[in-house]
């Protein structure tokens, strides 16, 4: 696959990206090594291959410490008031965000 200069300057375009015609063509030749980078590693035949979640897992006795994800409550008004005390913007003991899609 290969990314062609108006692929990168759609991409630079839709980033929000002002690239110049010297900057476009050294992104379109960086993003060609990526993409044949990635080529090499798709084409190495991983069947039979364990995933492992650490690299260092082939070799040593690695274990992840994870917690169990468990939803906590908040007791007391006066707690979620203590939570929420650095909040910018609340309401009725909830976070208000900006309207991300209208």
């Amino acid at each position: 696959m290969s990314i062609s200069e108006h692929d990168v300057l759609r991409i630079a375009r839709l980033a929000r990206i002002e690239l110049s015609a010297e900057s476009a063509a050294q992104t379109q030749h960086e993003l060609n090594g990526i993409l044949s980078l990635i080529e090499e590693l798709q084409a190495v035949d991983t069947r039979g291959i364990t995933p492992m979640a650490h690299p260092l897992e082939a070799c040593q006795d690695i274990r992840l410490r994870l917690r169990d994800d468990l939803a906590a409550s908040t007791n007391t008004i006066e707690q979620r008031e203590t939570l929420m005390q650095n909040a910018p913007a609340k309401e009725a003991g909830l976070f208000l965000v900006p309207t991300v899609i209208e």
